[in-house]
């Protein structure tokens, strides 16, 4: 079993930028493709950005390519987003997910594992 929690989320002024953790206990993240998901109030969960597990490469929704990155620490069993230029309609509970072997694609139902979320709040 793998545990994933998410950390550093909060509420923001539009414009600034954000960085989460997802930190993974139980397996090691070398071996998942880890991803971030979103849920705004009212929508259905998406896909935000993913990161392989073979060579990290990386996937990001259209909505957030030029302002969000993802890279991982395998030392330290974490993953994290950077989100820049933070705009009010990313205001919604990210999560973290892991699929095994995957290639951080979308796709919730590839994903085996996911974290409990972290509230992001962005105000104008």
């Amino acid at each position: 079993q793998m545990q994933l929690v998410e950390s550093g989320g909060g509420m923001v002024q539009a414009g600034v930028s954000l960085r989460l953790s997802c930190e993974a206990s139980g397996r090691s993240i070398t071996s998942y493709a880890m991803a971030w998901f979103r849920q705004a109030p009212g929508k259905a969960r998406e896909f935000v950005a993913g990161i392989s597990w073979r060579n990290s490469s990386t996937n990001s929704a259209d909505s957030v390519k030029d302002r969000f990155s993802i890279w991982k620490d395998s030392a330290k069993n974490t993953v994290y987003p950077r989100m820049n230029s933070l705009k009010p309609e990313d205001t919604a509970l990210y999560y973290c997910a892991a699929d095994s072997f995957g290639t951080g694609s979308p796709g919730e139902g590839r994903y085996e594992y996911w974290g409990q979320g972290t509230q992001v709040t962005v105000s104008s």
